[in-house]
């Protein structure tokens, strides 16, 4: 039985997004769940300078058939596994149809390997983004209360259904003031998308501003294990949670 890819995606950088993604594997990892973190941000990966990592082996050696998806990837103390990018790889920010073809595969080989593969996307709308995007099974938007970053999740979400119509979206508010003011700004592209794209979007899921955020980011150290009983380590587990009962 294969696994599912939930895809992590925003129109803007800054939101974070790779924060977000190393989060919900560790958040995932502990309601049981043996989760992979792929790092496709191409050109700027960076998921392993967040955890701390020096890898041997990246997505960049898997393309290339110097090795598989398992011998690259790296387990994490944290209770999860990790497929590294290659941050400033030319060959992986401009993917042909060839090399994409090739990273389908890979992610296809992932999917047999873990029953859960977060896949972190690169921010903005190229086709290599959008392609990974539509091929998850779930694809969550992180976006804040800044109006560009509003403007630029509906973007995203917009060419999303027109890529994978019928897909499962679904929109996360990060580093809201708190639950209240996540959910206004939810509801504010949620009016946008109902009224221009005919439907609304599911809000997956409100994460709180917290400053232990930036601070186990600074120390490389996941907020689930630095400060597991913070307010954003709490949104981020009801997020986990939310997203398994949806299986």
């Amino acid at each position: 039985m294969s696994g599912r890819i939930i895809a992590i995606a925003s129109g803007k950088g800054g939101v974070g997004k790779t924060w977000l993604s190393i989060s919900l594997s560790q958040a995932l990892a502990r309601e049981g769940e043996r989760v992979l973190l792929v790092d496709g941000d191409f050109g700027l990966a960076n998921a392993d300078v967040q955890l701390g990592l020096d890898p041997r082996r990246d997505l960049a050696d898997v393309l290339t058939g110097r090795c598989t998806v398992a011998e690259a990837a790296v387990a994490h103390a944290a209770g999860f596994d990790v497929l590294p990018g290659r941050s400033g790889s030319g060959a992986l920010a401009a993917l042909d149809g060839a090399g994409m073809n090739r990273l389908l595969v890979a992610l296809d080989e992932a999917r047999m390997g873990w029953p859960l593969v977060v896949l972190d996307l690169g921010a903005g709308l190229d086709p290599s983004v959008r392609r990974l995007a539509a091929s998850a099974e779930t694809l969550l938007v992180v976006a804040t209360d800044e109006p560009t970053s509003l403007t630029d999740a509906y973007a995203v979400l917009k060419l999303h259904r027109r890529d994978a119509p019928g897909a499962d979206a679904r929109l996360v508010v990060n580093q809201a003031q708190d639950r209240t003011s996540g959910e206004r700004t939810w509801a504010t592209l949620n009016r946008a998308c109902e009224g221009f794209l005919g439907a609304g979007v599911a809000l997956a899921g409100v994460i709180r501003r917290d400053a232990k955020v930036p601070e186990s980011i600074r120390r490389q150290t996941p907020l689930l294990t630095r400060h597991p009983g913070s307010t954003a380590a709490q949104d981020v587990e009801a997020l986990a949670r939310g997203l398994l009962a949806l299986a």
